[in-house]
């Protein structure tokens, strides 16, 4: 920490509790939050929420990183189990992205600030901060889940230096190389969000509305590099949870690791995606969700194959709804709890097992077994059933009564 001597001017007052937490995850943004932070008068405690997206040697980088910076204390605190049963069982039994196509890859943000607030509970602070900028969805969910959770201070290092600074990447990057600490080459091109869920990237010419460049690639291999024998994989569901994997019975969060391995090999789930924002911006990124795309692919087969049509057709409006309420922030709103127990209902004929297959690129459901499958014992659609010509026709007669009456009323008439 700097001599007092030395602290640069700040419009915040010296604060009456030293210690503040840092939703901590070794990037630029939040690397750039501990000096500025100790300028004013901080004790900084970081806290890394492991929410499955980093191996071992990156683990150690940011255990690491965190050192270097300065800061008081480092915890690392496993996010797996929960961001399974918090956000993939509910997200995967809804089994809509964001828009038609976003998986919510940044959900992880709302389990983060759960796990800061546990180590601000510990340490007696109520001062809690963040590494998210003034222009992004991140902001609203971290800000609107610590205002849900208890009485805190929230302070945003990045929202602050906008107000002065327009290139603000470029201004963390030139800030912490005159106090003497590197930056990542990565970082200084695209910001990177990497968890259980999957990779976002944005930045450069992804901003820019151009072609991603090579370095724009996280885990799904490039074509050149697929695999030239099929993946055949096996999930097996018990009420809208996948609970297997070839027959071997895994814990969530472990089960979603593995799909990732096996089926970014193959490029599945990488997508370019641009949404509207919670704060009005158009955004746009790189994505990759190799496993969540898998586990979505075979969960909505299993359930057109076992629900009945008004289910299938209603359960898109409530998904549609319990999606925008997570991208938007209000994880915790009242309503995405009554949406929850709906979906939970929804699932209790969700069993059975689903195969998936890829060649590359793509995954597709080729075989469905669940006692469940609404099939009718006598009808197979197209091939036969066990009805008469004249039911046919009566049912086609009365089904489509209101349109025919309609064109034979107006027939004529000029309508």
């Amino acid at each position: 920490m700097l001599p007092a001597s030395s602290i640069p001017y700040s419009p915040f007052p010296i604060p009456e509790s030293r210690d503040i937490v840092l939703a901590f995850s070794g990037g630029l943004d939040t690397s750039f939050c501990i000096p500025w932070l100790q300028e004013r008068g901080y004790e900084v405690h970081t806290v890394f929420a492991d929410t499955g997206g980093v191996d071992d040697a990156e683990r150690a980088f940011i255990e690491a990183r965190a050192v270097e910076l300065g800061a008081t204390s480092h915890v690392t605190v496993d996010g797996g189990p929960a961001i399974w049963s918090g956000f993939v069982k509910p997200f995967v039994q809804a089994g809509e992205g964001y828009q038609g196509q976003y998986p919510l890859l940044v959900s992880d943000r709302y389990l983060i600030v759960e796990a800061a607030l546990k180590r601000a509970r510990e340490l007696g602070t109520r001062c809690i901060a963040h590494g998210c900028t003034g222009m992004g969805n991140d902001q609203v969910r971290f800000d609107l889940t610590v205002k849900a959770l208890g009485d805190y201070e929230i302070i945003a290092p990045i929202r602050e230096i906008q107000k002065e600074h327009k290139e603000v990447r470029a201004y963390e990057q030139r800030y912490l190389e005159e106090r003497g600490f590197a930056v990542r080459a990565k970082q200084k091109a695209y910001t990177i969000n990497e968890n259980l869920l999957g990779l976002t990237m944005s930045g450069a010419e992804i901003d820019r509305w151009e072609a991603p460049g090579e370095g724009a690639r996280g885990w799904c291999a490039s074509r050149g590099e697929w695999p030239t024998s099929a993946l055949t994989v096996t999930l097996g569901f018990r009420h809208g949870e996948t609970v297997t994997l070839d027959g071997e019975h895994l814990p969530g969060h472990l089960l979603l690791a593995r799909l990732n391995r096996l089926f970014a090999a193959y490029g599945v789930g990488r997508g370019i995606y641009t949404g509207d924002t919670t704060i009005g911006l158009k955004g746009r990124i790189i994505y990759e969700a190799p496993g969540l795309i898998a586990l979505l692919t075979a969960h909505r087969a299993l359930e057109e194959a076992v629900l009945s049509k008004a289910q299938n057709r209603f359960k898109s409006v409530v998904a549609k709804q319990w999606v925008e309420l997570v991208y938007e922030g209000f994880f915790h709103d009242p309503l995405k709890a009554d949406l929850e127990a709906f979906l939970e209902s929804s699932q209790r004929c969700v069993n059975g097992e689903v195969t998936l297959e890829t060649r590359g690129g793509s995954v597709h459901a080729v075989a469905i077994a669940s006692p469940h499958i609404l099939n009718a014992k006598g009808a197979t659609y197209a091939q036969s059933a066990d009805w008469g010509v004249a039911e046919a026709e009566g049912f086609i007669r009365l089904y489509g009564m209101s349109s025919t009456l309609w064109a034979e009323v107006n027939r004529g008439n000029g309508a």
